[in-house]
């Protein structure tokens, strides 16, 4: 069945964006792996050609396009052309940190910031999970208290994609630690502040190549002028940018899910054994079968979020579902192109042993599966 989602400057955006990763990104991918973290020329290669913050006003430096669909074929080209030392960082950048700067912001504070998002310059992350906070956003303990003109930040957060690399980070801080969702704030920290300090680049099953760490903020003060909203409005800001959140992440499932897929049926093709291609075994067969046929059914549905996104209709439960069903997907697509490749499928060397290396924690981030299902369940009973 053809996809009918994309028009003809989406797929010109695509045959860049392939160009792009082929020629820039895809040779430095193993170096990227065993340094542990994408260097921030990387991202500045990117700006320079437009390939961050289109979502971005024309006058702050962006592409002045507000369509998800850009982003799904960044998603798309970064898996299947096998550069995906880069692809958790550059989306991270570009679908879950800009909408804060975008809708967050003032006037004064977009002009001081988007422009360097868009161009690389600065590359951005977000910290919200503590080490004795995950899912549970209202029960962070990180505080930061008004003095003055300024937030003094103390407390620590775990787990932060574009952690070492980041210049600006959104920090959700304890402004009023007496009440839990109503004392919620975001501040945005910047690389150089006083007391504000990186620990170790964690190192993980996979994703090897991003840059994953702990932050630590020791009488960190920071202006008012970089609180985004109103003070003790973090946590509504925090739920409305979670929809896309996890609308990406459910995307960057999908794309991965395919990758595995496609990488399995050629990989069926082309290996023999007794004679034959694997592919003509009735078992390998029907094992392709099934995994495009899940590929294909779960495609169509995240189409049509991507397309309810774009018409400002996508539900936090049709994200939740998305989330929660595409990284299962792509858990159980990584996990049989494993087995079919057989003993080559554990080598790091062959493009779907990394695929499955990095599919663990996708089930984890953005809110973990079971706490997508108990938001969807709920949702159910309500009314």
């Amino acid at each position: 069945m053809k996809r009918s989602i994309f028009e003809e400057e989406h797929e010109l955006f695509r045959s860049s964006f392939r160009q792009f990763l082929d020629k820039e990104l895809l040779p430095r991918n193993e170096e990227f792996e065993r340094a542990g973290i994408v260097d921030r020329a990387a991202f500045a290669a990117a700006g320079a050609l437009g390939f961050l913050g289109y979502a971005a006003p024309e006058e702050l430096g962006g592409g002045g396009v507000d369509d998800f669909r850009y982003s799904q074929v960044v998603h798309e080209e970064f898996m299947a052309s096998g550069a995906t030392a880069a692809w958790l960082g550059i989306t991270l950048h570009n679908d879950i940190c800009l909408p804060y700067f975008l809708h967050g912001t003032n006037d004064e504070q977009r002009a001081r910031w988007v422009p360097g998002i868009c161009s690389g310059e600065l590359i951005t992350a977000v910290a919200m999970t503590e080490p004795g906070a995950g899912s549970d956003l209202a029960g962070i303990r990180t505080t930061a208290l008004r003095d003055g003109d300024d937030y003094v930040v103390n407390g620590s957060k775990t787990f932060i994609t574009n952690g070492i690399n980041s210049d600006l980070v959104i920090v959700a801080v304890k402004t009023d630690p007496s009440q839990r969702h109503g004392g919620m704030s975001l501040l945005v920290v910047e690389r150089g502040m006083p007391g504000f300090e990186r620990g170790r680049n964690l190192e993980k099953i996979g994703m090897h190549s991003q840059d994953t760490a702990e932050l630590f903020f020791n009488d960190v003060r920071v202006p008012v002028a970089n609180r985004l909203g109103e003070e003790g409005s973090g946590f509504s800001q925090l739920v409305r940018n979670l929809a896309q959140e996890r609308l990406s992440i459910a995307v960057g499932g999908m794309a991965a899910a395919r990758a595995a897929y496609d990488l399995s049926l050629a990989y069926c093709k082309e290996r023999e054994a007794f004679g034959q291609p694997i592919g003509a075994f009735q078992n390998t067969r029907m094992q392709l079968a099934q995994m495009k046929t899940e590929v294909e059914v779960t495609q169509a549905f995240v189409d049509q979020c991507v397309l309810a996104r774009n018409a400002g209709d996508l539900t936090v439960e049709e994200a939740a579902m998305a989330k929660m069903w595409c990284t299962e997907l792509q858990g159980r697509m990584a996990d049989m192109g494993v087995q079919l490749h057989g003993g080559y499928g554990y080598m790091t060397e062959y493009l779907i042993a990394r695929l499955y290396a990095d599919a663990r924690v996708t089930r984890i981030y953005g809110g973990t599966n079971e706490i997508m299902r108990d938001l969807i369940g709920k949702s159910l009973l309500r009314g």
